[in-house]
C-alpha cells in the first residue's frame, strides 16, 4: 500500500508543479479565461483583480505540488490539494454542463484540452487526492523540517521571479499564433477536411428572481414583458474538427478601410502592439520615437496597432507613426506584454520583444534591414 501511495503522490505532486508552471510562464493568459468564466456569470467587476488572482493561484499549485512531494505537512497539504481539486473539478464541469466555455485553460495554451478531457482528469485526480487525504498518515517528510521549508520557499520564490520576468519581458515558452517563425496567413487558414463547431444560441432571462435559459426554438409560452434580458450566448453542441489557430485578425485603418492584406505583403516592416498607452509614457514615447527614426531612415515600415482611441493616439498619428485598429481579443493574444514589438518579413514574425527591450530591439532592426 505504501508503494501505490508514494506513486499517487508522485503523480499528483508532478501534474500540479506541470500544470502551474506551465501558467506560470503566461500568467496573462490565465488571467483572460478568469475573465471569460466571470463574464459568463455576471461577475465581471472582478476582471480587474483577475491577474492578481491567477499569480496567486499560479504560486498555489506549483507550491502544493512541491509540498506533496517533499512531505511538507501533509495533514495540511493534502487538505489544501483537496479544495483545490475540488474548485477545479467544478469549473471544468460547468464548462462541460453549460457549454459556455470551450476550454478550461487548465494546461494553458501550450496542451490546450478541451472541457471534456479536463473534467476527466480533474475527476481522476480528485479520487486519487481523495486517497492521499485519508492515507495521510503514512507519509512521512523526506528531509529535514529546514530543509522543506527551504525547498518550499525557494520553490514559491521561483515562481514569484518567472512571473515577474514574462510579465515585463514576454512568456519563456511562446505557444500562440504569433510566435517567432509563424506565418500569420497560414494560421489564419482552416485545415483540410474542416468542420465547425455546431452551436446553437442560447439566451439567459430572469424572471422574478429566477434564472432561466432557452434557445430560439424553446421560447417560453408565456415569455413578456416579465421575462428581464441578462445575456446571449454560444452552447456549443458538437464539438468540430478544429478551425485556424488565429480568426479575427483584421486591421483596419482609421477611416475604417482594411489594410490586413497589405500590410501583410510588405517585405519588411515592425509591428507594435498593445491593448493601451503605456503607464511610463514618456519613457515609452521616447523609445517608440527612436525606434520610428530609425525605420524612417532605413525604408522600414513602422505601424502600430491598438484596440484604443485617445489623445496618445492622436499624439501618435501626427508624429507621423500609423495607427491601426484590432479587435482587442487579438491585441491580448498579440501583445502578452504592453507594448510587443514584431519584426516581420512579409507575413512571417522574424523576431518579438517587450518594449523594455529597447536595445535588443534595435540591433534586431539592423538585423532586419541587412535581410
Amino acid at each position: 500500500m505504501k508503494k501505490a501511495l508514494l506513486i499517487i503522490r508522485w503523480i499528483v505532486g508532478v501534474l500540479f508543479i506541470f500544470s502551474g508552471l506551465i501558467k506560470v510562464n503566461d500568467p496573462l493568459g490565465l488571467s483572460y479565461k478568469m475573465q471569460e468564466f466571470f463574464e459568463v456569470w455576471g461577475i465581471d467587476f472582478l476582471n480587474k483583480y483577475s491577474l492578481g488572482m491567477s499569480l496567486l493561484m499560479n504560486m498555489l499549485e506549483v507550491g502544493c505540488g512541491v509540498a506533496l512531494l517533499i512531505g511538507f505537512r501533509i495533514k495540511f497539504t493534502t487538505r489544501l490539494l483537496l479544495l483545490l481539486i475540488i474548485f477545479f473539478t467544478f469549473l471544468t464541469g460547468y464548462a462541460v454542463l453549460s457549454g459556455k466555455i470551450k476550454t478550461c485553460g487548465c494546461l494553458g495554451d501550450c496542451l490546450p484540452l478541451t472541457a471534456t478531457q479536463s473534467f476527466i482528469k480533474d475527476l481522476v485526480l480528485l479520487v486519487m487526492i481523495v486517497l492521499l487525504a485519508l492515507l495521510d498518515k503514512d507519509v512521512t517528510p523526506a528531509f529535514s523540517k529546514v530543509t522543506t521549508n527551504t525547498i518550499l520557499m525557494l520553490s514559491i520564490m521561483f515562481c514569484v521571479l518567472l512571473q515577474d520576468a514574462v510579465l515585463n519581458y514576454l512568456p519563456y515558452i511562446d505557444c500562440l499564433p504569433f510566435k517567432i517563425g509563424n506565418n500569420l496567413v497560414e494560421q489564419m487558414q482552416k485545415p483540410k477536411n474542416y468542420v465547425p463547431d455546431s452551436t446553437v444560441i442560447t439566451y439567459q432571462y430572469n424572471k422574478g428572481g429566477k434564472a432561466i435559459e432557452f434557445d430560439q426554438s424553446h421560447f417560453p409560452d408565456d415569455f413578456d414583458s416579465s421575462y428581464v434580458f441578462v445575456s446571449r450566448f454560444d452552447k456549443l453542441i458538437r464539438k468540430g474538427t478544429g478551425g485556424a489557430k488565429l480568426t479575427d485578425f483584421n486591421l483596419t485603418t482609421q477611416s475604417g478601410n482594411d489594410t490586413t492584406q497589405a500590410m501583410l505583403e510588405l517585405p519588411k516592416y515592425v509591428m507594435i502592439m498593445g491593448n493601451s498607452m503605456h503607464s511610463n509614457f514618456p519613457k515609452w514615447h521616447a523609445d517608440l520615437l527612436k525606434v520610428r527614426d530609425y525605420c524612417s531612415a532605413n525604408h522600414i515600415a513602422l505601424f502600430y496597432v491598438t484596440p484604443q482611441s485617445g489623445d496618445e493616439t492622436s499624439l501618435l498619428i501626427n508624429e507621423k507613426i500609423t495607427v491601426l485598429k484590432c479587435d482587442a481579443t487579438i491585441i491580448k493574444t498579440a501583445a502578452r506584454v504592453n507594448s510587443t514589438y514584431y519584426l516581420m518579413n512579409r507575413a512571417t514574425v522574424i523576431n518579438k520583444f517587450s518594449d523594455k527591450s529597447i536595445n535588443k530591439i534595435m540591433e534586431a532592426l539592423v538585423q532586419l534591414k541587412g535581410n
